[in-house]
């Protein structure tokens, strides 16, 4: 049997609000030259990095444990040396120690957390509550949705799709990439939009 809590060296990318989940993409566009090096370094190496979230501000912030691992499945170099990359998630991470290094960009032991082979299924009710909430949730803030493409998702796209672009603070978020199972993802989705309705006038969620 391979040993599940086995490590591995991860540059990571700390980066607010950004949420990557296995089997999902994430689209990003990097200008920093620390950022640019991380890029051309896992381009020439196993084309995977770190994603992230801080936990506060400033040039080096301390890192939430838990990230997603993401393959650049897709990069344009653009001529003043930034990036467009597409990343693709592989699995979660939990950060074991950060590493004492030369380079401009953050560098991690971390312990690769388990990816289940078959995405996961939520229940009918759980998948008619969250396309229900959705639906409202979009209307109240005005946002265009097609949701015939909505309805063909499988389970696991529309949860962790939504996850992703919903605009949540960095601790709602990062509790939606932390939810055991993709029910509990769902619900959690559900209340916070239920929430954050109900909250018209400001401009994130804070989860307590």
């Amino acid at each position: 049997m391979s040993d599940a809590r086995a490590t591995t060296r991860l540059s990571v990318f700390p980066l607010a609000g950004a949420l990557l989940f296995p089997r999902m993409h994430l689209p990003l566009h990097l200008f920093e030259p620390r950022y640019r090096a991380m890029i051309s370094d896992a381009l020439v190496r196993d084309r995977r990095i770190g994603m992230i979230q801080p936990r506060g501000d400033g040039a080096h912030p301390t890192l939430f444990q838990i990230g997603c691992v993401g393959k650049i499945a897709q990069f344009e170099a653009l001529d003043d040396g930034r990036y467009n990359v597409v990343l693709e998630g592989q699995s979660l991470f939990r950060i074991v120690r950060e590493l004492d290094v030369t380079t401009a960009f953050r560098q991690v032991e971390a312990e690769l957390l388990p990816v289940a082979a078959e995405p996961e299924v939520l229940s009918s009710v759980s998948r008619a509550s969250l396309e229900s909430e959705s639906r409202r949730f979009a209307d109240s803030q005005g946002y265009a949705v097609d949701w015939e493409a909505v309805a063909r998702l499988d389970d696991e796209s529309l949860v962790n799709g939504v996850a992703q672009i919903a605009p949540f603070d960095v601790a709602a978020k990062q509790a939606l990439l932390e939810s055991p199972t993709l029910e509990d993802r769902a619900e959690m989705l559900v209340q916070l939009m239920q929430f954050f309705g109900r909250h018209d006038g400001e401009d994130s969620v804070t989860l307590q």
